[in-house]
């Protein structure tokens, strides 16, 4: 049975997908620039008898005793991976706002440079294995941010602690044990396998159980480097994934109804906001992440690498009544006003609504840290 990378990742690439409201809600990535102290190895004698009980059932299914001497020396209990996994909210993104993080102004900028970049390599892959060339790029852009932020953290040391942590502990034993046989077949070193707190590894986030399946050595150099300043075998892993996952050659993933979209499903994510025809590619999309909203997003950021323009369709008002353009001047009003809200994308999150406390506090009003019209009326 495949493993959804939905229930491993919990949804988009992280960080990647913070937005400037800073929702916190979407944690993958570990930050540039060194682990944060809950993500470094703490004492744990309770999981180090896991480890030396597992290192059998381990070596039951073919793994060295070499093999797990190198992978576990310096690895350890991560507090702040357990911290994480317990405390992942339910995303309640309307594909409004979604769409504002997924297709921001920057990382279509972004996404349109990296496509220049890799154009021959995109092209050669989409020839390959008939999956659309700006499909893979948006995979790219949404997973790590172009190659930007494909995480740190020790995957051995990740997958072990959630394993023995025991909330999904089969779940996480089974990665563990893949991302030994990945170390094991030479493909990468303990050092270099890094990724997300959960595991999901390189430039397009594999977890290793599907990097087993789907990995590919493009370059030929006799190892899946997925992990690479070259991006080369991670996308065209990406590319083998959804051409396996039923991607059709020649067919489009879908798009907004109204604007050329081809016959297929008519969906609508957003109640009162604008409906999207959806192909048998749209579905692919969602075997890499099994959800509507990271379909779309992928689907709308390749069409915008490509050149095309934002979604036409209008969204109703949030349940404050405030439409994305409000929100979106409230932001501009409170950080001049000095209450920074890290940007202005209409996507009110952790920093936003900590912003809006502060001036709610500065002026008397009761600090709820909920936008409002009122609230942006009183901002002038």
């Amino acid at each position: 049975m495949r493993v959804s990378r939905r229930i491993f990742t919990a949804s988009l690439g992280a960080l990647t997908l913070a937005g400037c409201g800073g929702s916190g809600a979407m944690q993958v990535a570990a930050p540039a620039g060194g682990l944060p102290a809950d993500l470094r190895p703490v004492p744990n004698a309770g999981y180090d008898a896991w480890v030396a009980s597992f290192q059998g059932r381990a070596a039951a299914q073919g793994i060295s005793r070499g093999t797990l001497a190198s992978a576990f020396r310096g690895a350890g209990f991560l507090p702040g991976v357990v911290t994480r996994d317990r405390n992942q909210p339910e995303s309640s993104r309307t594909l409004e706002d979604y769409l504002s993080i997924a297709a921001s102004d920057e990382r279509v900028s972004k996404g349109r440079a990296a496509f220049a970049r890799q154009q021959g390599l995109l092209r050669a892959l989409e020839a390959r294995y008939g999956v659309d060339a700006e499909i893979i790029a948006a995979v790219w852009g949404l997973e790590s941010y172009f190659g930007e932020r494909r995480g740190d953290v020790p995957v051995i040391s990740a997958t072990s602690t959630l394993a023995f942590d025991g909330r999904r502990g089969a779940f996480f034993e089974s990665q563990l044990i893949a991302a030994l046989k990945i170390l094991q077949n030479g493909d990468i070193t303990p050092g270099r396998m890094t990724g997300s707190w959960a595991g999901a590894m390189g430039h397009t986030q594999f977890i290793p159980t599907s990097y087993l399946l789907f990995a590919v050595d493009y370059t030929g150099d006799g190892r899946r480097d997925i992990w690479s300043e070259d991006p080369s075998d991670a996308l065209a892993s990406t590319a083998a994934y959804l051409s396996k996952s039923g991607w059709q050659r020649g067919v489009r993933w879908g798009g907004e109804v109204g604007q050329g979209a081809p016959a297929g499903t008519v969906i609508q994510p957003q109640a009162g906001g604008p409906q999207f025809s959806v192909t048998g590619n749209f579905r692919a999309i969602k075997r890499y992440n099994n959800s509507d909203l990271y379909a779309i997003g992928v689907g709308h950021l390749a069409d915008r690498i490509a050149g095309g323009g934002p979604i036409r369709g209008s969204f109703p008002p949030d349940k404050n009544g405030l439409t994305k353009d409000d929100r979106v001047a409230l932001q501009r009003r409170l950080t001049a006003r000095g209450f920074d809200t890290g940007g202005a994308d209409g996507v009110i999150g952790a920093k936003s609504e900590a912003a809006i406390r502060a001036y709610q506090a500065s002026i008397g009003q009761p600090v709820t840290g909920v936008p409002s019209q009122a609230l942006l009326r009183s901002l002038g």
